[in-house]
């Protein structure tokens, strides 16, 4: 029965009770209300409105926890906790809520997942072209300028030389670039090495030390979940570089209850209510694209700890 019907019947429901009570009691109403008719017509409205809010209760009280809980959605892919009980009107306004969360959560998955493999696959072509093209080019001005050189004067050669210098400096920034925009050492060596490798650039670029902590004999993952792990602990590290002004890191990865842990954790400025930026969120829907949960909060002692756990689900065997 639709909701606004079942409102209405019961309304009426009480009022044809009451009349009917009235009717076939002994009161009577004089035509100067007397004490004892004012009490028992008060009486009767008392339970009239209390016996009308008990029956509407069951119906109405379940719609406005579930208002609440729509309300209580603050972040895509969050699920509120939905009311149990209630009438059928309400049990399918319930089931229908939760049954569109779960195809908005889907289509989410799906448009990250194709827009993440879509930014991963212009990355790639961006550092083949760096590597190929702009990494060459400036290698053959490289080998033209030694030519040059070879055929100066010394005084000349000299002050060549230093523009030679620059160029260096420019090719292995191109190919540092080339290198962070596709981690070949993931593809090649297994995450593990890439993770140590991502930690000894950035300690080499930032002056920050970084504590290793990498368990054995861990289980081999997915691509997938691998390119996840590593991208998160990229953007993490790059937050603390640009945000946090620490002198340590931690950085590790172990296992929990079967599931992989990512920690990276610093001893800088800490979260302090900050808002979430694009990396954080980013972060977020990378994690959700294995069945990851991310938390990120102030560290014990100062300093900010990101925590990725990815579910024994999102990996191999």
């Amino acid at each position: 029965m639709p909701l606004y019907w079942r409102v209405c019947l019961t309304n009426g429901l009480v009022f044809v009770v009451g009349i009917v009570v009235l009717a076939v009691s002994p009161a009577t109403i004089s035509s100067d209300l007397l004490v004892s008719e004012a009490v028992v017509l008060g009486v009767g409205t008392v339970v009239i409105v209390v016996a009308n809010a008990v029956l509407l209760r069951g119906t109405l009280v379940p719609l406005d926890r579930l208002v609440h809980a729509m309300e209580s959605v603050q972040r895509p892919g969050e699920r509120p906790v939905l009311p149990t009980s209630g009438s059928g009107t309400v049990r399918r306004l319930v089931a229908t809520f939760g049954a569109m969360l779960d195809r908005l959560d889907h289509e989410r998955s799906r448009s990250t997942a194709r827009a993440l493999a879509a930014q991963e696959a212009e990355r790639h072509r961006i550092a083949q072209e760096l590597h190929d093209e702009v990494g060459q080019s400036l290698t053959v001005v490289l080998l033209q300028l030694k030519h040059l050189a070879d055929r100066l004067p010394p005084q000349e050669a000299t002050a060549l030389e230093d523009v030679r210098e620059s160029v260096r400096t420019g090719l292995d920034e191109v190919r540092e670039v080339a290198r962070r925009l596709r981690p070949g050492v993931l593809e090649d060596l297994g995450l593990l090495s890439a993770l140590a490798a991502l930690a000894t650039d950035f300690s080499a670029r930032t002056g920050v030390h970084v504590s290793r902590a990498f368990a054995p004999g861990l289980s081999p993952a997915t691509q997938e979940v691998e390119l996840v792990l590593y991208r998160v602990a990229q953007e993490a590290l790059t937050n603390t570089a640009r945000h946090a002004g620490a002198s340590t890191v931690d950085l590790s990865l172990t296992v929990q209850g079967g599931a992989l842990l990512l920690v990276v954790a610093d001893d800088g400025r800490g979260v302090r209510g900050r808002p979430e930026g694009a990396g954080v969120a980013g972060m977020r829907e990378r994690a959700a694209l294995v069945g990851g949960r991310l938390e990120m909060g102030s560290r014990d002692g100062g300093g900010t700890e990101v925590r990725l756990l990815v579910p024994p689900g999102g990996r191999d065997g």
